[in-house]
Parts: structure tokens; sequence; C-alpha cells
């Protein structure tokens, strides 16, 4: 713990005595030449040119790199003396070191500095003493820190990113948890905890949300709603008629999360229309199955024309079975019936087999139960079911 503290504090006595401004091309970003004097002056600084001498970036992506951290900087609130950090390579110099000395590799920073350029223009000053924080009040390790960094490094420039990450770390359950939660959800890291966060929780607690750290999970933005937004959330997911104490009020709210009111209605009218069934009916078939509310009418309409027309299904047979409308129709659908029509013509397969029992069979036990143990009597059944998921035709087996 000690042995980092000692690398990064005099890194930051040691500042001023980086080397000079590297000196490039006067095309590039954050340029600060403005004198029309004969007198010779340094070239103006480029970030871009910048990127490709000292972090070893290709000219394409070094240019992607800059115009980002251009974008990002006209949203975010800069002052002047935060802005002038980048107009040379003195502050870009110190951070680079800062990293370094901190013990990430080249590899490490150079993707660091892609996935968050302004990381650049922070002040060192308040960097070192968070980058301590993060090994020895948190516990992380190098390797973490260099993944947090992929995805918290605006968090760590703007405060004290510890208290969020120890809350986030019990929240869901390991530190690898938190970093697939916070690249789903940008502002995840930034929203404060007691104004926000820990309300929201608070309120999907009292509504008798189950497993609320997975449903976060899945939809980490779900956090950071301002509270009307949330019992908006709440309260749609209960008008689907899934009672808040069911284990599936989770996945109405994670279903509803994403989309209003009016277009939960229109999803409703849709099937409606294209199953042939009542409002009731739809509502028993969403209350078994939320996620088929955040799939495109193309998407499910695709599938119930397969489900009739290829799988000679009733329309009201699907009804009563929602699940089969949240698989994938090229990965499963298609392929699994393909391999049913086979067995079947073959004397394999009982005549009388559901298409809907092979549908919901797990991925490996289907593969056992159906393709491998007849890999001899059905030479390339296999090879003819991975090419039918991968999209391609099969050959006749």
């Amino acid at each position: 713990m000690l042995c980092l503290r000692n690398r990064l504090f005099p890194l930051l006595r040691a500042t001023s005595l980086l080397p000079s401004p590297v000196h490039c091309p006067a095309c590039g970003l954050f340029s600060t030449s403005t004198s029309t004097s004969t007198a010779i002056l340094p070239a103006p600084f480029s970030l871009e040119d910048y990127l490709i001498a000292s972090c070893g970036l290709a000219p394409a992506q070094a240019c992607d790199v800059s115009k980002k951290a251009f974008r990002n900087l006209s949203r975010e609130s800069s002052k002047e003396i935060s802005r002038s950090r980048l107009l040379s390579a003195s502050n870009p110099d110190a951070i680079i070191a800062l990293l370094a000395g901190a013990g990430l590799s080249r590899a490490d920073i150079v993707a660091a500095v892609s996935a968050d350029p302004l990381l650049l223009r922070a002040s060192v000053k308040n960097i070192a003493p968070r980058l301590v924080a993060l090994r020895d009040r948190v516990g992380l390790s190098t390797p973490q820190i260099a993944g947090f960094l992929l995805v918290g490094s605006l968090a760590l420039r703007k405060g004290d990113v510890v208290p969020k990450l120890e809350f986030f770390i019990s929240f869901y359950g390991s530190f690898e948890q938190v970093l697939v939660a916070a690249k789903k959800c940008k502002g995840l890291l930034t929203a404060s905890l007691e104004r926000v966060i820990k309300p929201n929780i608070a309120l999907f607690r009292q509504w008798g949300v189950g497993e609320i750290a997975r449903l976060c999970l899945e939809k980490p933005w779900v956090l950071t709603f301002n509270r009307e937004r949330v019992k908006e959330v709440l309260l749609l997911a209960e008008e689907l008629g899934v009672p808040t104490t069911s284990r599936m009020f989770r996945h109405a709210v994670a279903a509803v999360a994403d989309i209003s009111k009016d277009k939960v209605a229109a999803k409703l009218e849709f099937f409606k229309r294209t199953l042939c069934c009542s409002e009731s009916e739809v509502l028993i078939a969403v209350s078994k199955m939320p996620k088929i509310l955040g799939l495109s009418d193309e998407n499910i309409g695709r599938k119930i024309e397969f489900l009739i027309n290829e799988a000679a299904m009733e329309p009201q047979y699907i009804v009563e079975r929602p699940v089969l409308l949240s698989y994938s129709l090229e990965k499963r659908l298609v392929p699994r019936h393909y391999v049913l029509k086979v067995l079947q013509e073959k004397g394999l397969l009982n005549s009388n087999m559901s298409f809907y029992t092979l549908s919901v069979i797990g991925e490996e036990t289907f593969k056992s139960k159906f393709i491998d143990c007849h890999k001899d009597s059905v030479p390339g059944l296999a090879h003819a079911f991975a090419a039918d998921r991968a999209g391609i035709v099969p050959s006749r087996v």
C-alpha cells in the first residue's frame, strides 16, 4: 500500500521538471497560436500529434480520439484552467507519468486515454491521491485500476470516487460486476449516492421488487432515473398485471424501464392484432414473459409468421406460450425446427414430438439429446445445425 503512495507523490513534485511540450504541426486540436509576429514561435500544440508521438496511436485512431476529446470538452463545463491543460504537452506528460508510476503498463495507459482523452487534462494533484485511494481504501489491484479507468475515469476526474465504489461493490457483490454495470451506464459512477442512487433503491424495496441488484445489473440506468421516473416505471409494470410480490415483477420493471406508457399500449395492441386475441389474454402472456415488450414489431412479426406457417402452431397456442417469442429466430427456432424435421423424416423422433418442447430445452441438453446421440445414424447433422445457426442454408442430411 505504501509502495504506491511512495511512487505517486514524488511525481507531483516532479511535474514541473517534466520535458518541455512537444511541438507539433499547427493544424491540430487545442492550438494556441494567435500571434502574427514575425518572431519564430513554437508550433502550436496538437493533441492528435501528441497521441501519435507519446502514446503510439495510429494516425486514424489518434484523429478519432482527439475528436472525441473535443466533443467531450464541449459537453463538460470546463474552466479555463482545465482547458489550458491541453494547450501544451506538460499536463498530458504529467498524467502519463503518474499512471506509469501507479504501475499501469503502456497498453493500459493508451487504453485509458483512448477511453477518456480528457484524462490528459486532469489535475495531477487531484488524480494522484485518488489513485492511491483506489488501492489503499478500496483494495484494487493494478489490473483492476486499469480496468476501472476504462469506465470510471470521468468519475475519478470529478471527485473522490471511493465511497461510490465501496457502495456499489457491496450492492452488486463484486468489483467485476460494478464494471459490468458501469460499462452499460456511463452516468452510474457520477450520479449522487445520497440524492439519487440510494433513494431509488429504497423505492424499489418499498414496492417489493425482488433481486434489485440483478435488475440494476441488467438495466443499471434505472438507478440514475429521477424519483418520478422510477415511480412511473413501477406503476407501468404493475399495470401489466404482474403482482409486485411475484418474481416476474423484476422482469416487468426491466421490460418497461426503457419505453413509455404509449409505446407499451401500442405493443399490446400489436399483439392483439397479430395473434387475434383479447387484451386480457395479451396481459396474461406479457405477465409470463415481460421481455417480449422490448422486442420490435418486425422481430415479433417474423417469429409469429414462422411459428404459424412453418411450425404449424395456432395463434392461441403461441399466446399461451409467450416464451417462444423471446427466443432468437435465427439462432434457436429455425435451427431446432430443422433438426426436428430431419429426425422425424428419418423415423428417429416420434412424430408427435412437440416443437415447443424442443424449443425450451437448454442448449447443451438439446445438443446432447437430439444431435450428438445421432452422429452415427445422421452424419452431418451437427454441421447442418451449426450452419443453420450461422444463417447458412444447410445441405440436406
